[in-house]
């Protein structure tokens, strides 16, 4: 019994000092501004909001806090001789990183980063230099690389399953210029979950632990359990960004999510074989690096080179996003889906479609090529003093007023800029 409360003793102190590191804050902070720039830009596109943010906030706290937990239990068992000199250098180059591009947030690029300067100086012998430099050099050397990337390539399991849980739920529609400037309709899938992490590790460097032994032996670290071990506190966050031109939101995600289950797959053989072969701690930490950039880079390059799923054709107009709680919504209409009909009449323009809506004031009968480009019919009474609009953001024509600017800046740039729409030539709202 003693083991089991100590444990929790431990873990409890840990879960304090995580609430006063800063990194936490920092985390929470960026996912804020981030989702409060996506509900900005989706005002500026279609003059309605989709999503309200700190909701969005929230439900992403909420999620990560349960990962948490998972790869906080998972690493008991794994073993890492993770210390206070380690989270400070996987945030700190996290922080450097994140002033290029707010996606290199992730530890996948710090922790290979990290992994990479360990080689560096152990080959320029740095730690016998003496002075900062042979300080630095001394903490970097310590870093237990293969323990890091164990934890990298856990996390982004997580991630692969909260794509695929919650991925779909995160996508924002928006105009983009396509192929020789021509507007399409597609959605950004952005999400970002703060991950605390509460670890198991050994006591080094005369720190105090707990002398009870432990009820499991964890996979690595050896003996460098038998001095004790302690519960570090490490706030982490994992984050994920892509794009839906070609297929619907939810495939999408899908398919991210295989590929993230994959890559950690990946990480967690290389830095196994790390643990037991040093010279292989290079090779991991390069392909966490390259294996994570290959995969972003992959994603955008597909959809951007199949043909866009939401554009308006011959026939019909086609659906970006219905809006909740309008006649739309209650009739069933999903996005991807075209409207062809409206009572009766064809529809090819925002004006037709107006015209269409006007021509029953009592009842609003839906001719829709539903996902699969079968017909389907929805029809609706409409009541007085109801608002005149269906409820759906259509895909864009030559009238739209803004396009989204791909957000590909630093952590600054989030910060300082909150809109991510550019004016176009003047135009109508797209959601009808």
């Amino acid at each position: 019994m003693e083991p089991t409360l100590e444990l929790l003793r431990q873990y409890g102190a840990a879960a304090l000092q995580l609430l006063a590191q800063p990194y936490f804050y920092l985390a929470l902070i960026v996912m804020a501004f981030l989702y409060r720039r996506l509900a900005v830009t989706e005002r500026s596109l279609f003059h309605v909001r989709l999503h309200v943010w700190p909701l969005l906030l929230l439900r992403s706290a909420g999620w990560g806090l349960l990962a948490g937990a998972a790869v906080s239990v998972a690493a008991a068992f794994i073993g890492t001789t993770l210390t206070p000199d380690a989270v400070l250098w996987l945030w700190g180059t996290a922080a450097v990183l994140a002033l290029i591009r707010v996606r290199y947030l992730c530890f996948a690029y710090s922790a290979g980063v990290l992994g990479v300067l360990q080689a560096v100086c152990g080959l320029l012998s740095l730690e016998e230099s003496g002075g900062t430099a042979g300080r630095l050099g001394a903490s970097l050397a310590a870093l237990d690389m293969p323990g890091l990337l164990l934890l990298v390539a856990l996390l982004h399991a997580a991630e692969a399953l909260l794509v695929r849980k919650d991925g779909g739920s995160l996508a924002s529609p928006l105009y983009l210029e396509g192929k020789r400037g021509k507007l399409i309709g597609g959605y950004s899938l952005q999400g970002l979950w703060p991950v605390p992490l509460l670890l198991l590790v050994p006591v080094s460097g005369g720190a105090e632990g707990a002398a009870a032994a432990l009820p499991w032996t964890p996979l690595l670290g050896g003996e460098a359990w038998s001095a004790g071990w302690t519960v570090l506190a490490l706030p982490a966050i994992i984050g994920f960004s892509d794009l839906a031109l070609s297929e619907l939101p939810k495939h999408v995600a899908r398919l991210a999510s295989r590929r993230l289950l994959l890559y950690s797959l990946v990480l967690v053989v290389l830095a196994l074989a790390a643990a037991f072969a040093r010279p292989l701690v290079v090779v991991a930490s390069l392909a966490a690096l390259g294996l994570h950039e290959a995969l972003t880079q992959l994603a955008e390059r597909v959809q951007r080179q199949r043909p866009p799923r939401f554009v308006n054709d011959a026939r019909g107009l086609c659906i970006l996003g219905v809006l909740p709680g309008t006649p739309a919504e209650e009739m069933g209409l999903e996005a991807g889906e075209v409207l062809h009909k409206v009572n009766g009449l064809r529809v090819r323009t925002k004006e037709d479609l107006h015209a269409a809506l006007h021509e029953n004031s009592a009842f609003c009968r839906l001719e829709v090529l539903n996902l699969d480009g079968q017909l389907k019919f929805a029809q609706r009474a409409r009541f007085a003093g109801e608002h005149h609009q269906l409820g759906v953001v259509l895909a864009p024509d030559e009238d739209a007023a803004y396009s989204a600017v791909p957000a590909r800046g630093s952590v600054l740039a989030l910060l300082l800029r909150a809109r991510r729409a550019r004016r176009r030539a003047a135009g109508d709202s797209a959601s009808m």
